[in-house]
């Protein structure tokens, strides 16, 4: 079977062995946070997904979705942060939606590793608007919400 057996005008496979990881930008990370995409699905689809792995102490910056984001934590602890409201600790199988615009970041604890899929749809091709990082003192909170 030849690799064309895997695309025809119907479908796209993407094999495990070739999903590519990568080290997350410093401009959009701090720490150290590993990024495989899953897919960004052909137009006219705007959706796409991928598995980013946050090292303990490690969270993005500060940004935003046009279309919002939806989190699903497969590994680890975690904090999420929507401006204004408390930090949040996340945990595998915890759901997250991050509304459309609300400023947020999100990544590990300060001493647990934590994996989530992203998923999110780009408009007019940007999926993400990417700010400022977070600080010490509000990654750091004590402020945290456990339910």
């Amino acid at each position: 079977m030849s690799d064309d057996a895997n695309t025809n005008e119907d479908m796209n496979i993407q094999r495990a062995d070739q999903q590519e990881l990568i080290k997350g930008p410093d401009e959009c990370f701090v720490g150290d946070v590993y990024i495989s995409n899953l897919f960004n699905a052909p137009e006219p689809a705007r959706v796409g997904a991928a598995i980013v792995n946050f090292e303990p102490g490690a969270r993005t910056n500060w940004h935003t979705h046009p279309l919002g984001q939806t989190l699903v934590v497969t590994k680890g602890v975690g904090w999420t942060q929507c401006e204004g409201g408390k930090k949040t600790e996340i945990r595998p199988g915890d759901i997250i939606w991050c509304n459309c615009g609300r400023r947020h970041w999100h990544g590990a604890t300060a001493t647990e590793s934590m994996q989530h899929v992203a998923v999110q749809e780009a408009l007019d091709g940007k999926a993400v608007d990417w700010q400022e990082p977070v600080t010490d003192d509000i990654y750091l909170s004590e402020d945290i919400v456990r339910d």
